[in-house]
């Protein structure tokens, strides 16, 4: 298994920090064009609160994020990361003014540009291509599933042949593509994780995120969980789930996340995720990651 802290070491040469920034976007999702309370799982900020201050500038953004962690990082590089909502659903003057302001600074190794398969049109394709010649450009999809029937129950609000369309536009652009997967959704079995994670690798991508559902504050999904329709892993069966789908990805594909973690202000389940350290020690012990 390839995992993202060597290969950004093997290409870049240092250390490599994401800096997760806002782009002052929205989702189709949320502003009515398919729905307006978003995917089931998703919070207010749109999957991004994490994410640096939207009212500030990018440029104000990327300032205040490297001294956050700067004291991590002393002399190495960063990955801008446009995190919350759609990344590409903007105008594309504004796309390109945006991209190119967190671009620009001679510390930013790379951009990475989270967004929906259905939000990547011909002319934002374009541009980010562009955009790759003069740094490398990521281009991360949520997918979360290939199984219509859970893709309807959150809302996801695109079929799986507009996420394979997606991949094969990005790749024929020369595009680094990362794909989101989401372990736990209701009504899925560990077969159909299994068959998700095995189709999404064979769909020609790059690298992929496996994320933990993590139930929060203020979303649908708060909902089905009270009334009992969202059964939660234990840190063990995750620990156990992880082992047995990281086998089937390639060494091909890099694996940049292996669960993920809610704010602690908005956790409501799976309360053992809410304990960063743990997971991670019980995850590389469980996967023998040195």
């Amino acid at each position: 298994m390839r995992l993202l802290n060597d290969y950004l070491r093997e290409r870049f040469g240092c250390k490599v920090y994401k800096i997760a920034l806002s782009a002052k976007v929205t989702c189709p999702n949320r502003d009515g064009t398919l729905g307006t309370r978003g995917c089931i799982f998703c919070s207010e900020g749109g999957s991004g609160d994490f994410a640096a201050d939207a009212s500030l500038s990018i440029p104000d953004q990327l300032r205040e994020a490297r001294a956050r962690i700067a004291h991590k990082n002393p002399g190495g590089k960063y990955i801008a990361y446009f995190q919350s909502f759609t990344g590409t659903y903007a105008p594309l003057p504004y796309l390109r003014e945006i991209f190119s302001q967190a671009m620009e600074p001679d510390d930013i190794a790379a951009l990475s540009v989270g967004t929906r398969p259905d939000c990547l049109g011909e002319e934002v394709i374009a541009l980010l291509s562009e955009l790759n010649e003069r740094k490398p450009v990521w281009v991360e999809l949520g997918l979360q599933t290939i199984h219509e029937r859970t893709a309807s129950y959150i809302r996801r609000g695109y079929p799986l042949e507009v996420y394979d369309r997606a991949v094969r536009d990005l790749k024929a652009a020369g595009l680094t593509v990362i794909v989101h997967v989401i372990l736990g959704l209701p009504g899925e079995t560990r077969q159909d994780m299994e068959e998700t994670v095995s189709y999404v690798c064979a769909s020609g991508i790059d690298g992929i995120k496996l994320q933990l559902l993590h139930v929060l504050k203020g979303t649908d999904l708060e909902k089905e969980y009270a009334l009992g329709r969202v059964p939660v892993m234990t840190l063990e069966e995750y620990a156990d789930l992880l082992a047995d789908l990281t086998v089937l990805i390639p060494e091909d594909v890099v694996v940049h996340r292996l669960t993920g973690d809610g704010p602690k202000s908005l956790l409501i389940a799976p309360a053992w995720s809410g304990d960063k350290k743990r997971v991670l020690n019980t995850i590389r012990k469980r996967l023998d990651l040195s």
